[in-house]
């Protein structure tokens, strides 16, 4: 289990003076660049291999607004992995009220070759660790 910290930007205000949905999935977004950093699909990783994470399913629940300068906290879990699938919970709080959850399927590709490919040992070691 990981966690990334966002405060929201002004700029993700919507008319209605929350956060503007589409910010939610950035912030996922980025939970999940944060779970590839410290499970070594890094920048190095990427470019050395050609290897990446595409996500292919991505399921959203917005439970809450989340308002202007809130910090939001999300803590990612890996539900499941399988030899080139991931399945990924990402669960988003402010303040300790779960505001938001997003669940993805993501595929191990390799961009040389347009298709998904097995992670690598080193790699699947430290996504079950």
């Amino acid at each position: 289990m990981s966690e990334f910290r966002q405060k929201v930007r002004p700029e993700w205000i919507d008319y209605n003076g929350h956060l503007s949905e589409a910010y939610y999935v950035l912030v996922f977004g980025f939970a999940t660049d944060a779970l590839m950093e410290r499970t070594g699909m890094d920048e190095a990783y990427r470019t050395e291999s050609g290897c990446s994470l595409y996500t292919v399913e991505a399921h959203i629940k917005y439970l809450r607004e989340v308002g202007p300068d809130a910090e939001m906290v999300v803590t990612t879990s890996i539900v499941e992995r399988g030899a080139k699938k991931l399945r990924v919970a990402h669960e988003m709080t402010v303040d300790g009220t779960v505001v938001a959850t997003e669940e993805i399927v993501a595929l191990h590709v390799d961009g040389a070759q347009g298709r998904s490919v097995p992670f690598p040992e080193h790699i699947a070691a430290r996504l079950d660790a």
